[in-house]
């Protein structure tokens, strides 16, 4: 049965001491699931904010407003948290993060912001994912002992990561496949907002980890299987060896930093460590989450004008 998603705070917004009340701040909201927060949020006549290090380039919705946030600069979060009433957070998870989630939950928390919705990864805490499965620790931890009303989400590998497979779709090339035959259900980012969405306008979902996952288990080989049947063409796919996958992403201009995380992520996937289904978006949403072949079939039109490799 579909839980009760129902806002607890009403529209439209109330004026008080020049801040828009329950307004709803999306940090990141230029990224894949901020983006799309946004605009869900906005075709539901919620009040928001955004921040962007760079207001001025940045592009949303009528009526959102738009502030500046630049995790370089902690002095910019406090202004960007007062009058809100629930905040997203993006942080910066990896070897870079210099404690941009708990600066984030302090600022939330002096500006009296009611409730947080904390963006992590499957697999947080898992001593199998090594380092990279300690990068959203301590941002979960401040979100845990914040005392606001939060709610954790820990996505799986989104579905739209293939998008990186258009430039050697295009160039006549076949697609990488880094993990093996190791399989995992990648969620649609869609289905991730909507679950957000649900827990920044409801308490409902207060001290809830949800671990964000697709409906099916499937290997790179899987996902190639099924966008070439979306766009009626061949998709050739190369096994890149665990051995040459180093040396493969350099090769591909990645930076050293990026390339180890992937290295431990793509051993772990290749291990069977990621082969779980929840249904924590079912749950949540009262629908089942979408496939990847829905997903594939809605963006058809970016993978269009391939070239077919031989």
């Amino acid at each position: 049965m579909r839980p009760d998603v129902r806002a607890d705070f009403s529209y439209p917004r109330r004026q008080q001491g020049g801040h828009a009340q329950h307004m709803i701040l999306i940090t990141g909201a230029t990224g894949t699931i901020g983006s799309d927060i946004v605009r869900q949020l906005v075709t539901e006549g919620v009040v928001v904010r955004a921040s962007t290090r760079d207001p001025e380039r940045a592009e949303f919705p009528a009526g959102v407003e738009v502030v500046r946030v630049d995790y370089r600069d902690p002095a910019t979060f406090g202004p960007a948290m007062v009058g809100i009433e629930a905040a997203f957070l993006v942080g910066v998870p990896g070897p870079d993060d210099t404690g941009t989630d708990a600066a984030l939950v302090a600022a939330a928390q002096v500006a009296g912001v009611r409730r947080v919705v904390k963006l992590s990864a499957v697999g947080t805490g898992d001593p199998r994912l090594g380092v990279p499965g300690s990068w959203h620790v301590p941002g979960e931890q401040a979100v845990r002992d914040s005392g606001l009303e939060w709610t954790i989400l820990r996505s799986n590998t989104f579905a739209s990561n293939t998008f990186s497979w258009i430039e050697p779709l295009r160039d006549g090339h076949p697609v990488p496949n880094l993990t093996g035959d190791g399989s995992q259900a990648v969620v649609d980012p869609r289905d991730v907002s909507a679950v957000a969405v649900a827990a920044l306008r409801s308490s409902e979902h207060h001290g809830r980890t949800y671990t964000l996952t697709g409906p099916d288990l499937q290997t790179g080989r899987d996902q190639a299987a099924v966008l070439a049947e979306v766009i009626g063409r061949p998709i050739a796919v190369t096994d890149i060896a665990e051995a040459d996958a180093r040396a493969f992403m350099v090769a591909a201009g990645l930076p050293p930093a990026f390339v180890a995380g992937a290295l431990t992520g793509q051993s772990f996937i290749r291990g069977g460590h990621n082969e779980l289904v929840t249904d924590d978006i079912a749950r949540v949403l009262g629908r089942p989450p979408r496939s990847y072949a829905n997903w594939a079939a809605d963006h058809r039109a970016a993978f269009a004008g391939m070239t077919v490799p031989s």
